[in-house]
């Protein structure tokens, strides 16, 4: 089962889980509306194990030590991370983890991989059930081999499509925000996002969730429309940063693809 419960620069969090567990990558809203959130779609917040934590820029974490605290739960974050959080974590049962180390979350694993963003120490993350796989790529500025080899893994992806290049050209960015935006360590744009996708996906991928929208220089039409194009049977949404996705399943691959009922599906 996953699930955007957010996803911008105003919040992140996304669920990854199966029938008994799950597991939140970042905690960017507040622990009351992460609950609720979740409530609307059925998810109950005490099958969430762990916290893992991408980087930590606050609407990746705005929402951790409250959330964490409330209920019991493990954050698992790089020990280099944690140094430059400004959250108060002492009270709060933080792990460390490294790169491309699997971590053992019940019947899940979870497997983070580095990625380039202008953070202490970003990393993105695979989470497997049986032979099942969902993974989130985004705050990225650039790819890698490292990255399309874990791409190329899911069912199922959340994909940062960040700005639209000529929007961020024409927007009211100042010069030094828009190239911090297309560096390397900045944030995907469209087509970069398409060209990986392109490129990296497996013939199993089911679902694609176009991330991390820029509010002022990006369209979930626009983005929307130049995915679906081209992306045959992969399903295509978008993550929005205003509210929730809902829940989707994701099965072996397009060809055992399901028609999506009205609220929510079982786990992978």
């Amino acid at each position: 089962m996953v699930s955007s419960l957010n996803s911008g620069s105003n919040g992140n969090c996304y669920y990854i889980g199966n029938e008994k567990e799950a597991v939140l990558i970042d905690a960017g809203l507040s622990s009351r509306e992460t609950e609720r959130r979740l409530k609307r779609q059925e998810l109950s917040i005490k099958k969430v194990r762990a916290i893992f934590i991408t980087h930590e820029h606050a609407d990746h974490i705005g929402g951790l030590r409250k959330l964490a605290k409330r209920h019991q739960l493990p954050v698992y974050m790089t020990s280099e991370t944690r140094r430059e959080t400004r959250v108060e974590l002492r009270d709060i049962q933080v792990r460390n983890f490294v790169p491309h180390e699997m971590i053992r979350v019940g019947d899940l694993s979870v497997t983070p991989f580095p990625i380039l963003h202008d953070a202490r120490d970003p990393h993105g993350f695979v989470v497997s059930h049986r032979d099942v796989t969902a993974g989130v790529f985004t705050d990225l500025g650039t790819t890698s081999p490292a990255v399309q080899t874990y791409f190329e893994r899911c069912h199922a992806a959340f994909l940062e499509a960040n700005y639209d290049e000529e929007m961020l050209r024409t927007g009211g960015y100042p010069p030094h925000l828009q190239e911090r935006i297309r560096g390397d360590r900045g944030h995907l744009s469209n087509l970069q996002a398409l060209e990986f996708f392109m490129t990296a996906r497996s013939p199993f991928m089911s679902h694609l969730f176009l991330s991390h929208l820029s509010e002022n220089n990006n369209s979930p039409e626009l983005v929307q429309q130049l995915f679906s194009g081209v992306a045959g049977p992969t399903e295509i949404q978008i993550a929005s940063r205003y509210q929730e996705s809902g829940v989707f399943h994701i099965g072996h691959g397009p060809q055992q693809h399901e028609p999506l009922p009205a609220k929510q599906l079982s786990l992978f």
